[in-house]
């Protein structure tokens, strides 16, 4: 079984119903899943502290990003949170995990594009594998504000069970699934052909390496 983490900022609680809705879907599909909330009392001083969290990140096949966006990017706190992960960019603990991504904010658009393409410049620093959306967007359906690197969900004052609306909270399933079904397949054990191939990659590049 994959194990699929969803890490998370929300300030009024509208993305928090988003993320509930991305693990859902990954759990459809047979993940186990780790909602994992990025709250206030985790920052101090502005610097991010939490092990149990970032332990549970390290064990996971598949880590999906989630923050309002806030003044064209993501919240403050999320970005303490990224911060806090610099021992692991340096020991490349999450290298070739999964990720994937999802914002909320007041707009149809509201620059969440900028929000999401922080999340996949994060997951390149972490030399994470990116996985996007693949939904042709319905008007007034799901992914209707047609977004393909990761899920937008729009939500302006209404209350955190009005808003995303039901259409977005699909998009965030069809994410979670499609996250867990690619994590699933990325753990399938390797052939023997594709052993041997892998092997030979190795050997030119050590081959290389020691040429040079």
């Amino acid at each position: 079984m994959s194990t699929v983490s969803v890490v998370y900022f929300s300030g009024s609680g509208h993305t928090a119903k988003m993320a509930e809705a991305v693990a859902k879907g990954a759990a459809a599909s047979g993940a186990k899943v780790n909602l994992l909330r990025i709250r206030g009392e985790d920052i101090t001083q502005g610097r991010y502290e939490n092990d149990a969290a970032l332990a549970q990140l390290d064990a996971s096949d598949a880590i999906i990003f989630g923050s309002p966006t806030y003044m064209g990017g993501p919240a403050a706190q999320f970005k303490a949170f990224a911060d806090a992960t610099g021992e692991r960019w340096y020991m490349r603990k999450w290298a070739d995990k999964l990720a994937a991504g999802f914002t909320v904010s007041g707009g149809p658009s509201g620059d969440k594009l900028s929000t999401l393409q922080y999340f996949f410049t994060f997951s390149m620093q972490h030399a994470m594998l990116w996985v996007g959306l693949n939904e042709l967007p319905a008007e007034e359906g799901i992914n209707r504000l047609s977004s393909y690197s990761g899920v937008m969900g729009q939500a302006r004052q209404e209350e955190p069970e009005v808003a995303p609306n039901g259409a977005d909270k699909l998009t965030g399933e069809s994410l979670g699934r499609r996250v867990a079904q690619a994590a699933q397949r990325w753990n399938q054990p390797l052939s023997t052909r594709e052993k041997q191939a892998w092997s030979g990659v190795r050997s030119i590049k050590d081959e290389v390496l020691a040429a040079s």
